[in-house]
């Protein structure tokens, strides 16, 4: 695919453009400690990208149908809204100058399996909400990454075809649904590394923001 038939950047959130996803791992592991079950980086791992609802069910999976998935998730929460009021979620690496490059060239649209109450909460705090007017978030899909849904309907969002969109994503979750979805793939990896089985999948691979303007 040649840059001009890119029309549209489609953008995850956490670990993308807000760095929550280690403010996450911090949430999960205090909670693990708090109810005593072995919560591993990797059961993490296959979490991220993920609905609330498929969340819950990877975790009975790990656990069993008796793990406390409510009050697990509700105490994660509860940690993770408490250091956002002490310290603040903050932005990725060079989001805004990123954003304020694509804006004027592309159609953007966000699509994140986090709720759609704590996107906007997020992205209104760090000021860069309406950069994102077409937004998809997790409560708004019946089907979460891995599954295509999420992209599909953010490309109806923008009007364009999936081929003519690119996604922006940190998680092998989120970069298979976008590639099940028909999209080009930039990874900017966060948490996870690029494996062997990902690496395949992208079109590129960048190590921060700043290096989608060389090809965009």
């Amino acid at each position: 695919m040649k840059n001009k038939e890119i029309k549209g950047i489609i953008f995850d959130m956490d670990g993308v453009l807000i760095d929550s996803e280690s403010i996450s791992d911090i949430t999960w592991s205090l909670a693990a400690k708090d109810f005593n079950y072995p919560v591993s980086m990797e059961i993490l791992n296959e979490c991220r990208g993920t609905n609330k609802q498929d969340t819950y069910q990877i975790m009975k999976k790990h656990f069993g149908d008796e793990f406390p998935t409510e009050a697990f998730f509700k105490k994660t929460s509860e940690y993770f809204w408490k250091i956002d009021e002490e310290k603040g979620i903050p932005l990725m690496p060079f989001v805004k100058e990123c954003l304020e490059y694509l804006s004027g060239k592309y159609e953007l649209a966000l699509a994140s399996s986090t709720r759609q109450v704590s996107v906007e909460k997020l992205l209104t705090k760090n000021e860069i909400i309406d950069y994102f007017p077409k937004r998809m978030c997790g409560d708004m899909v019946t089907h979460s990454k891995p599954h295509p849904e999420i992209y599909q309907k953010a490309c109806q969002l923008l009007g364009l075809k999936p081929e003519e969109c690119a996604a922006v994503e940190d998680s092998p979750n989120g970069i298979k649904s976008a590639v099940a979805a028909g999209l080009k793939v930039i990874m900017v990896p966060d948490r996870i590394k690029p494996t062997e089985e990902i690496i395949p999948l992208c079109w590129k691979i960048s190590n921060s923001l700043a290096e989608l303007k060389t090809y965009l």
